[in-house]
């Protein structure tokens, strides 16, 4: 089992949500973890609370994935900290839904931007850094990647593109030494969509659930690579 304590993540999207999640549950093997944010004091407002539930260190960075400078400048402010990047959690995303009768050029954009073109500038900014530490990035796609629905086709496009650019990335970039991954939930406990976590959520997929699986993730040996998780809740309610 590899020793996490004192490794390197930066993690998009992390000052709520699945992002947080992802970060704790690395923080709580003796990580060293950047979440960002497009505001500063979110991203900062989550690692000062990191930093007083974990044993690792939170980091927060203020960066709009949709931005390649944005995403290059947030990658080299983690390496001048800690001088070493071994895992990127691609997690920044929206979503829009609407049918595409009432669906917006502008929605459409921002959705693609974020969730698709926004993961390519984040590992195209770690690249030489993960080629040093051979290390492992894992983007966040969802089940919204291989079954579309009605008033979807802004995220189910973003998602199902997300799917099969991690997948072409992983044949890619495992010539040095990088592992790639996607894992796809489905129903998170989250605030995604404007959603406010409640007691009604106990049936879906908590953040922490995601945080257990990526550090299971970086535990498995390194000769073996999921490459594809799809997750979902067990037992969802009766329809």
């Amino acid at each position: 089992m590899q020793n996490l304590e004192n490794k390197v993540a930066l993690v998009t999207g992390g000052s709520k949500g699945i992002g947080y999640g992802v970060a704790e549950a690395l923080m709580k093997q003796g990580m060293k973890v950047a979440i960002t944010s497009r505001s500063q004091s979110s991203a900062d407002e989550a690692a000062e609370k990191l930093n007083q539930a974990s044993n690792g260190q939170a980091l927060g960075l203020e960066a709009d994935v949709r931005s390649m400078e944005s995403q290059q400048q947030a990658v080299d402010k983690l390496l001048s900290e800690w001088g070493q990047l071994d895992l990127l959690v691609a997690n920044a995303g929206l979503g829009h839904f609407a049918s595409i009768e009432d669906l917006t050029p502008e929605q459409w954009n921002e959705t693609i931007d974020t969730n698709l073109t926004g993961v390519f500038y984040s590992i195209k900014a770690s690249l030489d850094a993960m080629k040093t530490s051979k290390g492992y990035i894992i983007t966040i796609s969802s089940l919204a990647g291989t079954n579309f629905f009605a008033g979807g086709s802004a995220y189910n496009a973003s998602k199902f593109g997300l799917t099969g650019f991690t997948q072409a990335a992983m044949l890619d970039l495992r010539q040095h030494g990088i592992k790639v991954s996607t894992i796809m939930p489905g129903s998170v406990a989250t605030y995604f969509n404007n959603h406010q976590p409640n007691s009604e959520d106990h049936w879906k997929i908590q953040i922490e659930d995601l945080g257990q699986m990526v550090v299971d993730l970086m535990h498995m040996h390194p000769r073996t690579l999921p490459s594809k998780v799809e997750v979902r809740p067990s037992q969802p309610p009766q329809k």
